[in-house]
């Protein structure tokens, strides 16, 4: 991943990448901006549990759910068996994971709160060999891989590697079966399964609209599909049955105090076509809708919360 700088007379000049001189100089500048690069809550840093010690410890507060970030600074290692051994141990004793955020947030989370299928690992390091690319080209293993690169000027730069694979992983290696059965990787068909072949359509309708929208991109959850600015989340994209519902947040508190936090997004609607829902944790615009007929006037708002 290059980057220039477009100088006074308008030329390029290349930006020169530096070194990480430690893994811990990665770890570093992941765990002071979790929020920031994977919209995670940052939890704890070299978290113990079972002889294991996981660098870092975060929670996916869209989805309840615990997120391991490892880093190195060395190609020589195996991402898919260490993922699949700290995922395995989290499954094994998620009273721990729940009890470590319990203290370290001052909150009251119950284990039967997080959804443990959608647990992940990530994997951050300055680059990757083609043998650890390789080992995680599989629809539904459940690990991200993330290069960072350090440049001169302080500057940091972070890129997902992804995978387009449609092969399952799910009955290669018998070892790593039982964390497959519980943790799960969704994509666009097992989101869409249950709706109707309109919704589908309306779908990707949409989506091939949105394609359009600069630094857009799409994420697949276990029951929505996220619309993603970056790595930010703008709009929700939620299939039901016979229609397709759109969410985008107004203001939101996980800790149940939504009239705390300052509005971060209103909708300019003329129109009145969405409706504002408001809890004590979340103030959403949500419209459902079954056709196209005001499909062009949708993208118009909705492109102003993806804009916001």
């Amino acid at each position: 991943m290059d980057l220039y700088r477009l100088t006074k007379n308008k030329k390029l000049e290349l930006i020169e990448t530096t070194k990480f001189d430690l893994e811990k100089d990665i770890q570093s500048v992941i765990e002071n901006h979790t929020q920031e690069l994977f919209n995670l809550q940052f939890v704890k840093s070299e978290f113990s549990i079972n002889g294991y010690r996981l660098d870092t410890l975060c929670f996916n507060q869209e989805t309840n759910s615990f997120v391991i970030i490892e880093y190195k600074n060395t190609n020589s290692y195996s991402v898919v068996d260490q993922g699949f051994t700290y995922l395995s141990t989290m499954l094994n004793n998620k009273s721990d994971f729940v009890l470590e955020y319990n203290e370290v947030t001052g909150t009251n989370l119950k284990r039967d709160q997080i959804d443990w299928s959608q647990s992940r690992v990530i994997f951050v390091s300055p680059s990757f060999s083609q043998y650890q690319k390789d080992s995680v080209n599989f629809k539904d293993i459940p690990f991200e891989l993330w290069e960072v690169k350090k440049y001169s000027d302080d500057l940091v730069g972070l890129k997902q590697l992804t995978s387009n694979s449609r092969q399952s992983m799910k009955g290669l290696e018998k070892s790593k079966d039982k964390v497959l059965s519980e943790v799960e990787v969704f994509d666009e068909d097992s989101v869409f399964q249950k709706s109707s072949k309109n919704v589908q359509k309306l779908y990707e309708e949409i989506k091939e609209k949105m394609s359009t929208w600069n630094d857009v991109s799409f994420n697949s959850k276990k029951n929505y599909v996220s619309v993603l600015r970056g790595n930010k989340v703008k709009i929700y994209l939620i299939p039901q049955k016979n229609q397709l519902k759109f969410d985008m947040v107004r203001r939101i508190d996980f800790k149940g105090n939504v009239q705390s936090i300052p509005i971060k997004f209103t909708l300019d609607d003329p129109k009145n076509i969405f409706k504002l829902l408001v809890n004590e944790y979340k103030e959403i615009y949500t419209l459902s809708i079954d056709d196209n007929k005001n499909l062009d006037y949708i993208l118009l708002l909705m492109k102003q919360k993806f804009d916001s």
